[in-house]
């Protein structure tokens, strides 16, 4: 015969097992509480870190979860998620054989009453805040697969990359970018999207920004800039001999001041004048090298607006380039005129140039009155400028931007309009992507 028992013996059980699980949890989840507490103020003792690019002395905490980091996180989902729904209708448009045309619509108009600059400013601050070391790979890598970013090409362990800045900013390991050797090649300073190019026919030319709108050249660069003034041609023998017997240095110990230095870049025989402009998708790399050997001779930072300069933007806001805040450099080299604008937009406030650490960009209290001249210095310090070598790295943007080239080129233009074999050719396409120190176009000495 089988014992029985009473059945609030087995009640009396599970009750006790469970005030048993409860107390378990409670203790838990009190621990845990302890240690994000204690996890704080232990932050706030290092003052949150250096944020330098390496690990800093804080090796982060696994109960440490910052609310900048969240929303750091929501930020990349939001980014990604919307570039994914412009990319689906972009490509339709295409496939269906529609040129995309300029359109400016209400999207556009309302941003430019946003304060973008403090926004980008905002941004930056967000950026900068160290993650801890055990979220840094996770992170990175859900930015890697939402903008399509190769980690195996950064120069340093992910969890060296004390925060998302750093990480943007990053180096690539060497050998990952080589440079075209020919010395009858101009290289792409970045890595990026092929938006633009071809030739200026006229000095005072413009560059189409999309079709159905087009933008200055001189507007771009700066009234003061040494864009050729007149139509290429063939000069005075005297001139030529000028020119291009005595050498690459005779064009740099001629001050900024004189008119001599334009008479010379203008006096250049078979030289046209050329742009391309190449757009960096966030998730590209965010360095701008150089694209030839070149001396640059001056700097200027044009206090602009930070709008988006996405493939929308082109589309919707004019003179998007003239009207952004942006760097150029301007110099010469072995061909003539060279020009290197890197363009700031929306969360990008920050450009930053290697050969002039101390220049500071989206600063704020910045006045953005439309006369107001941009802050330029010369770089003549022996009377040559600064000597930049062709695939070095020049500077950095702190998320994607854009980059204009605008450079004289040799050309042999025929009064019938035939070219020459001598031409300078672009070896891409609008839409290729191109990478550091890839050839963007060729010419042949005769």
């Amino acid at each position: 015969m089988k014992p029985r028992f009473p059945q609030n013996v087995f009640l009396f059980g599970r009750y006790s097992y469970l005030r048993r699980f409860q107390h378990s949890q409670r203790r838990t989840l009190s621990s845990f509480i302890n240690n994000i507490r204690s996890s704080r103020r232990n932050f706030s003792s290092l003052g949150g870190g250096t944020g330098g690019g390496g690990t800093g002395d804080s090796k982060g905490n696994a109960f440490l979860l910052p609310g900048a980091t969240v929303a750091t996180i929501l930020m990349l989902g939001a980014l990604h998620g919307r570039r994914l729904y412009e990319d689906k209708k972009i490509e339709e448009k295409r496939e269906r054989g529609i040129e995309l045309e300029f359109h400016q619509d209400v999207k556009a108009s309302f941003l430019g009453i946003l304060p973008l600059r403090s926004i980008s400013r905002a941004w930056g601050s967000l950026t900068s805040v160290e993650i801890p070391v055990w979220m840094r790979p996770f992170v990175y890598k859900a930015w890697s697969r939402a903008f399509h970013s190769n980690l195996e090409e950064a120069a340093l362990p992910l969890e060296e990359y004390a925060s998302l800045r750093d990480f943007f900013v990053r180096s690539l390991k060497e050998g990952c970018r080589p440079i075209d050797p020919d010395p009858r090649c101009l290289v792409s300073p970045v890595d990026g999207t092929v938006m633009r190019f071809g030739e200026l026919k006229e000095s005072r030319g413009m560059i189409e920004q999309v079709k159905g709108h087009s933008y200055s050249v001189p507007a771009l660069l700066g009234t003061n800039s040494l864009l050729p003034t007149v139509p290429e041609g063939k000069g005075e023998s005297g001139e030529e001999e000028a020119v291009g017997d005595k050498g690459d240095k005779s064009w740099l110990r001629v001050s900024l001041a004189s008119p001599k230095l334009r008479e010379s870049i203008s006096a250049s025989p078979m030289k046209g004048l050329y742009y391309c402009v190449i757009y960096l998708k966030p998730g590209d790399y965010h360095r701008f090298h150089s694209p030839a050997d070149w001396n640059a001779l001056v700097r200027r930072h044009f206090a602009g607006r930070l709008f988006p300069v996405n493939e929308r933007a082109t589309r919707t806001i004019k003179n998007l380039y003239v009207e952004n805040e942006r760097v150029v450099l301007e110099g010469i080299w072995k061909q003539g005129f060279m020009a290197l604008a890197a363009v700031g937009a929306t969360n990008i406030g920050s450009i930053e140039l290697f050969i002039e650490p101390e220049l500071r960009t989206n600063k704020p209290k910045k006045k953005l009155f439309p006369t107001e001249p941009p802050e330029e210095r010369v770089y003549d310090p022996q009377g040559q400028g600064v000597k930049l070598e062709k695939g070095k790295e020049v500077g950095v943007f702190n998320m994607g931007s854009t980059v204009v080239l605008v450079f004289q080129a040799p050309t042999a233009n025929s009064p019938d309009g035939s070219s020459s074999s001598s031409d300078y050719r672009f070896c891409v396409k609008q839409g290729d992507k191109v990478r550091v120190g890839q050839a963007l176009g060729r010419w042949k000495e005769e």
